[in-house]
């Protein structure tokens, strides 16, 4: 190999991975102005135990959020497809309203059932 042709090979590649090792090293001055970090809703606990536990109710809370807020998108769709075929006549707004109502009463109680499931937390 030409020792010309080794040394500008090494040369791209300092080239290249110089902007990489730049980016990767830490920079003390983003590091002061880092969020700190919340204690859970129930409070910080007394000790690393019950503060895991209290995070993990946080967590529990938020998936019966998106739980019931899959619920809603879903009962709104149903009511939007059924509220499409009114307009081919494949379907009444007797139909519709009762599309709509069934899908309230699911809602509620969906949230009720969830709102007992966290209270047992």
């Amino acid at each position: 190999m030409n020792p010309s042709s080794t040394s500008h090979r090494a040369a791209r590649i300092a080239a290249v991975l110089a902007p990489l090792g730049i980016a990767a090293t830490p920079l003390a001055s983003f590091a002061a102005g880092l969020p700190t970090m919340e204690d859970p809703s129930r409070g910080a606990g007394s000790g690393i135990m019950q503060t895991l536990q209290n995070y993990g109710y946080d967590i529990v809370l938020l998936i019966a959020l998106l739980v019931v807020a899959s619920m809603f998108v879903g009962v709104c769709y149903h009511a939007y497809t059924r509220y499409a075929e009114i307009h081919t006549g494949r379907t009444t707004w007797g139909q519709f309203g009762l599309t709509v109502a069934v899908g309230a009463i699911l809602l509620v109680v969906g949230i009720w059932l969830l709102t007992k499931a966290t209270g047992v937390l």
